[in-house]
This record gives structure tokens, sequence and C-alpha cells, in this order.
């Protein structure tokens, strides 16, 4: 039996363990004894440690065979170096603004499988579009996908189970989308359009740079794009906070005292936008996929686990990699390298797995096909 490191437990770690734990004996590490008394268990063993210390992170995975990387985005890249670096196969959702695909060298070359993305979106999205992409020549993908509250509280109306600095980077990093065959960078927030749900009503999606890997591994087909959802009106409201400042990074004085605006904007932000343990919320996400006769839709809704207390954005991102996890520790995925879930998704047998792991924890997917007449 293999030996699991899960490193981060935050709620999608959190998730994550529980989930192991069910059918293994793992190991998680954080920093936070908060986090780490979540998940006590007689099949989890917690270890209070600071990952960003690189040297005791490399003494740490050394006594394990599999890695699962749940740290914040902004120390994502070097962990997941680190661990290729030991020759660990590695489960990632730390969605690092960093290229993965750069480190395909030294994980092919130190035999190593390292699973990046293996969130909802990225993850499950490109899973499936690998999945159709197998099936035929696809002209166009998009994917809207978005994790909301139930309950409106203004101004925002708006909460996240991570780290505000995690969303805000989402709001100011330049969208990439692909467009006519070429990388086409756009503002983030930008291009808003109204989508109607049926379970939910109108949401606002915009740009953000959620293609990630699709740009480089999908570029044949010649039109992708992913905008997040939220409710009506919340972009504009982000726009007044950037074109004010309070995301920027360069340190003003204050007092005496050095500060960043983005620092003291993430701290005000983590009493809003904070999801409580009970807080009904939602994920939602609509995948289209066109090919020269039809459109195919697939769409998940998931709300928020009230017998187990998880949230849906924990649910959908953490059961993903999981599953890949399940696949990867059963020896049943053995392509070494950076492997984005698109490249797993073209593999029909490590696709069905994938989506009977979700299945069997109550994550449905909706398919709808119609014909293409444009």
């Amino acid at each position: 039996m293999k030996k699991i490191l899960v490193l981060g437990c935050g709620r999608v770690g959190r998730t994550i363990c529980l989930d192991l734990s069910l059918e293994n004996h793992i190991t998680v590490a954080d920093i936070s004894d908060k986090n780490l008394k979540k998940v006590q268990s007689t099949n989890i063993d917690t270890i209070k440690f600071n990952i960003s210390n690189n040297h005791k992170l490399r003494e740490l995975i050394k006594k394990f065979d599999l890695i699962i990387s749940a740290v914040p985005g902004f120390m994502g890249f070097e962990t997941l170096k680190t661990i290729i670096e030991e020759k660990k196969d590695v489960v990632d959702i730390s969605f690092f603004p960093e290229d993965a695909l750069k480190l395909s060298e030294i994980a092919t070359k130190n035999g190593v499988t390292a699973v990046v993305d293996a969130g909802v979106a990225p993850g499950l999205s490109n899973l499936i579009l690998g999945y159709y992409d197998s099936l035929f020549k696809v002209n166009c993908y998009a994917c809207y996908v978005g994790g909301l509250p139930i309950v409106k509280n203004p101004p925002f109306e708006y909460k996240a189970p991570f780290s505000p600095i995690d969303v805000i980077e989402e709001y100011t990093r330049p969208a990439r989308l692909y467009e006519n065959s070429k990388i086409v960078t756009k503002d983030p927030l930008t291009e808003k359009e109204i989508l109607n749900f049926e379970k939910i009503g109108d949401l606002e999606a915009f740009n953000t740079d959620g293609l990630r890997t699709l740009l480089y591994t999908m570029n044949h087909i010649p039109n992708m794009k992913e905008k997040t959802l939220r409710y009506p009106g919340h972009a504009n409201k982000i726009e007044i906070f950037k074109q004010a400042g309070f995301f920027n990074t360069n340190e003003i004085k204050i007092k005496g005292k050095k500060i960043k605006p983005i620092d003291i904007t993430t701290e005000i932000l983590k009493k809003d936008w904070f999801l409580n343990e009970n807080d009904l919320e939602f994920t939602v996400m609509k995948i289209e996929i066109h090919n020269s006769e039809k459109i195919f839709t697939i769409d998940l809704f998931d709300e928020y686990d009230p017998k187990l207390q998880m949230s849906s954005m924990s649910r959908t991102t953490g059961y993903t990699c999981t599953a890949c996890v399940d696949i990867l520790k059963k020896g049943i995925l053995k392509e070494k390298g950076i492997l984005p879930l698109e490249i797993i998704g073209k593999n029909k047998t490590y696709y069905n797995q994938i989506i009977k792991y979700l299945q069997d924890r109550n994550i449905q997917l909706i398919t709808n096909k119609k014909n293409n007449f444009n």
C-alpha cells in the first residue's frame, strides 16, 4: 500500500483527507493547529509543519510514495518542483500562476507522474474536453464556472472556501483566450455576458485566465475560452477596487510603515468573503463543445452537503483530486511526466474511472446535444 502525504489542510485539503481516509491511512501536514484538529481520525496522522521550508519539506516527502499538493497558489510551483525533484508521484490542486508544463522534462527524467490542475475548473472541465476531443474534431470550447453563496449578502454577494488572495489573483491576472488558433490576451473581468441557469437564475460571466495548459496541449482547437460566473454586478464592483488601487502590490507608506494595498484589502475581505462552515452555497459549471454538426452541453450543479458539512467547491475540487489519486495509487494511471487532465481524459478507461468515482460521491454531469446550424 502506498504511503500518502497531503500537503495543506485548508477546506479543500480537509475534504481530500477525509475522502482518502475512507480506504487509506494517510498523513497530512499543515502549519495550522486549527486545520489539523478538524481532520483528526484513526486513519489520518497529522504533522504541524511549515511547508514553505524547502529543506525540511524535502526530508519529509522522502518518507512517502505519493504526494497531494493542496498548498496556496503562491507557493504551488516551487512545492511541485521540489516533489518532482525528490522523484515522488504527485497530484496537485494549487493552481499556481506559473506554467506547470515547464516541469515536463524533469518529471519525465525522474520517472514521476505529476497530475496537475486536478480540481473542478481547471480539472474536471479539462478532463471532459480531453474526452470529447478523442471522439471527434472539436471546433470550439467554452467553460463557464463559479462557486457562489445562496444568500446574496451585499456588497459583493460572494463568499469563498479559500483565501481572498487566490480569488483576487483571478481578477488581476491577464486572461488568455484562444481565438482563431492564436493566444489572445485580454483584461480580466471583461466581455461580460448574462447566462440563465434553471436552478439559480441569471449569472454574469466574464473573462479570467482559466485555460492554462489547454492553450498548449489543445491548440489544435481554434477557439477556446473560460469565464468565471458571479451574481450580476459583482465584476463592476471589483473593477472599482482595481481602478482605485486596492489590489496594488507596490508598497506605500502609512504612518511611517510600508504596507502593500493588496495586503490590507485581503485582510478586510477575509471577513466579508469568509465562507462559514454551515453557509449554503453551490458550484455551477456549463461546458459547451462544438463540432461541425452539433453542440454538446455538459452541466454540473452541486450544493453544500449538510451531512458531511462540506462546501460544493470543496467536494467538486477535492473529489476530482482524489479520483486522480485513486487511479494513480491503484496503478491504473501509468504515464510519466506532467499530466493535466485533458491528457488523462483522452484515455477512455481513465475518463470512465474518474467519472464513476465522482458519481459515487453524487457529483453528477448532465449532457445535452443539439444541432449546430451556425
